[in-house]
């Protein structure tokens, strides 16, 4: 878009004895040092000349500006998160990090969040259009022998994505055996945010990350809060100001960039700040005479020679003086007919090698195990890759309904012969099973089960590197939403927890393959129709027993506390988690990884103290007698031992009966004829 130097509004010009630069860094416009040279105070860098050399930090806050280019990348410095306990077991030292921005915001894809240590678990929240979210990172290892360099899987140290969409971030680090297990070699654990390639994992960080205080950071800025198209119908605030600029949406989803027109460089927000790149010199891209052009080049021959002169492209070749239609004929059938014989050859070996790695694929997957189990069963179908790869339009980003760190991509997919042709299809990034007959028995198994307020399991594609699972489709409204975006009354949520616990009693008891464990409840799990009925997703494909690996658990918030102890997942884990889900519900606050639930709501306060954490507009229904026994059943649930917590049977008995009493008890044990009435009734409809 072309602009005239007339029609910008000059109290947004910087003025023309600005300083570029302070200290080491360099100040492109629109930054500048004070108000006079930036284009608004979100881009004010000051300058700090009481060290040597000068520091700049980010508006006038405590945030050191290590970089700014002007493709809207801005690199700044942030402190490491850390604790360390001594031989006894006390804390001894501990620190947190934090970083506040008014405006721009932390990259996504070139940050990661880190954690370092062998008893490390660390949490990051952040902030998103007024909403916070969390993210977690577990790292763990018995001894430093076992860490790999170069790796954060984690083993001594773990890494995970960052939220699209967070302006800030606070850091904070806990164990869970207060280092007591790994004293010996390893006193401290550390967590940061950080840019990905800025950060290279070595066992010898363990010892004290290497003296590391701080580490750098990757921002996203950008100018303005509305898109392109909106920005260029107001000319006066429009910031892409050089002749020869163009504008393009943030990448991140707020506000804009400006960027020189191909051909051009420069600052694209001064008014002639992008100039002619000089291709002919800087690149030599001709043969023979180049002439450069505004934005562009132009190659030309000598005469007597022929093409287009590029160096890259026909070059100049003589011309032939006279060349008859039997040659031209045989020369160009010399070419032309094995160029297309080889491409032929090559497409077909291409092909017929795709279609070896795919049946490769689905052998190794447990593709003939599925099919010799097929013939006694009829729940499970089987898709080809290019099935859910046209369903997906190609996996395109457009049918993405959620992504989850460390699991996989929730894509939005329309398959034939389907309820309405829509489908939830799950792209898994790794699964821990690496028995493919275990993992067979599993997708069979619950392709088998058919409950209300479980989410069914269609069908699979064995023939990718991790094999594609194929959901009914669901809303992707979740209970977390719900409880933070809308008031949700007691009986809608009461309802809620009942079905949800239904579910959950259904497959730990009514599956004729045994107890099968969710071991990923949380409340963004717990999927909601219109109507509030429950859907309950995101299994881990878990059976009883089966040793699950820390490091796929950092997703699992609600961590029961016997896992670190015996490293298996139970029914009772599924309580535990439960129990938190019930907090969630009583309270209408988000419960965070490392909040000690278990101590808090153990220690259950009682009377006007218990009233004052309850959500206030469920208090201000009046049954509090309800939320009182549903508090103790949560108590109960969130016992730090399995044995002292009920089973989801007996979680479905206490929720139905209280459901069933219009005026709440005060005491469910003391109405032990009504309590024995509904367990029978429960029991009489085992499906829950």
């Amino acid at each position: 878009m072309l602009l005239l130097a007339t029609e910008i509004n000059s109290e947004i010009l910087p003025k023309t004895d600005c300083p570029t630069s302070c200290g080491n860094l360099n100040i492109p416009f629109p930054f500048g040092t004070d108000s006079d040279c930036s284009l608004d105070d979100f881009f004010l860098i000051s300058c700090n000349h009481s060290y040597n050399p000068p520091k700049p930090f980010l508006n006038f806050g405590n945030t050191e500006v290590l970089d700014i280019s002007l493709d809207g990348l801005m690199k700044v410095s942030s402190s490491v998160a850390s604790v360390c306990y001594d031989d006894s077991g006390a804390q001894i030292n501990g620190t947190i990090s934090e970083l506040t921005l008014s405006k721009f915001l932390v990259s996504n894809t070139r940050n990661k969040f880190t954690a370092v240590g062998c008893d490390t678990h660390a949490l990051m929240e952040g902030s998103k259009e007024r909403k916070r979210i969390s993210a977690g990172c577990i790292s763990w290892c018995d001894s430093i022998d076992i860490a790999v360099n170069g790796t954060c899987s984690g083993i001594g140290c773990c890494q995970s994505s960052i939220p699209k969409g967070v302006k800030d971030f606070w850091v904070n680090i806990r164990t869970f055996t207060n280092d007591t297990t790994v004293k010996s070699f390893y006193p401290c654990g550390y967590a940061f945010v950080v840019e990905a390639k800025a950060f290279k994992f070595s066992s010898l960080d363990l010892k004290d990350l290497r003296n590391r205080k701080t580490v750098p950071v990757v921002l996203d800025w950008s100018v303005g809060n509305v898109a392109c198209q909106e920005a260029q119908k107001n000319l006066s605030s429009y910031a892409c100001r050089a002749v020869h600029s163009e504008c393009s949406d943030s990448r991140n989803g707020f506000g804009y960039l400006c960027n020189c027109l191909t051909g051009f460089q420069g600052n694209p927000y001064l008014v002639d700040g992008c100039q002619d790149i000089d291709e002919c010199a800087s690149s030599k891209p001709c043969e023979e005479t180049c002439t450069n052009l505004p934005g562009n080049y132009s190659c030309s021959c000598p005469k007597g020679f022929k093409g287009d002169g590029k160096k890259d492209g026909s070059g100049c070749h003589p011309k032939s003086r006279k060349t008859n239609a039997s040659t031209l004929f045989y020369v160009v059938s010399s070419f032309i007919v094995p160029a297309v014989g080889s491409s032929w050859i090559f497409w077909r070996r291409k092909q017929k090698k795709v279609i070896k790695l795919r049946q490769n694929l689905f052998k190794r997957n447990g593709g003939l195990i599925l099919g010799n189990m097929l013939p006694g069963q009829k729940t499970l179908q089987i898709f080809t890759a290019e099935d859910l790869k046209r369903a997906t339009n190609n996996y395109n980003e457009n049918q993405i309904l959620h992504m989850e760190q460390h699991f996989g991509t929730i894509y939005k997919g329309i398959l034939p012969n389907q309820v309405n042709g829509m489908v939830t299809i799950k792209k898994f990034d790794a699964l821990d099973e690496c028995n493919p007959e275990v993992f067979i028995r599993k997708l069979v198994t619950l392709s088998q089960i058919n409950h209300r307020n479980l989410v069914k399991l269609i069908g699979c594609c064995l023939e990718t590197p991790v094999p594609l699972l194929v959901y009914e489709f669901i809303s992707d409204r979740t209970l977390y939403d719900c409880i933070y975006d809308n008031v949700l009354s007691w009986d809608v949520r009461l309802k809620i927890a009942a079905e949800t616990a239904r579910a959950l009693a259904y497959v730990h008891y009514g599956v004729e393959q045994g107890p099968l464990i969710h071991g990923n409840l949380n409340s963004s799990s717990i999927l909601l129709y219109h109507d509030y009925t429950v859907k309950l997703g995101e299994f881990a494909l878990t059976h009883s027993g089966n040793y699950v690996d820390p490091v796929h658990m950092v997703e699992i918030v609600y961590m029961d506390p016997e896992y670190f102890l015996s490293g298996r997942l139970t029914v009772k884990s599924d309580v535990y988690s439960f129990g938190v889900v019930l907090v969630e519900l009583l309270t209408g606050k988000k419960v965070l990884p490392l909040d000690n639930i278990a101590h808090y709501f153990v220690s259950l306060p009682r009377g006007d103290d218990l009233i004052r954490i309850l959500d206030h507009r469920l208090v201000a229904e009046g049954k509090i007698e309800q939320l009182i026994e549903v508090a103790k059943l949560a108590q109960r649930c969130l016992s730090n031992s399995s044995v002292d917590r009920p089973t989801m049977e007996e979680v479905v008995i206490t929720l139905e009966y209280v459901k069933s009493r219009n005026s709440s008890p005060t005491s469910i044990s003391s109405n032990s004829r009504q309590e024995t009435t509904a367990r029978r009734v429960v029991l009489r409809n085992r499906s829950f």
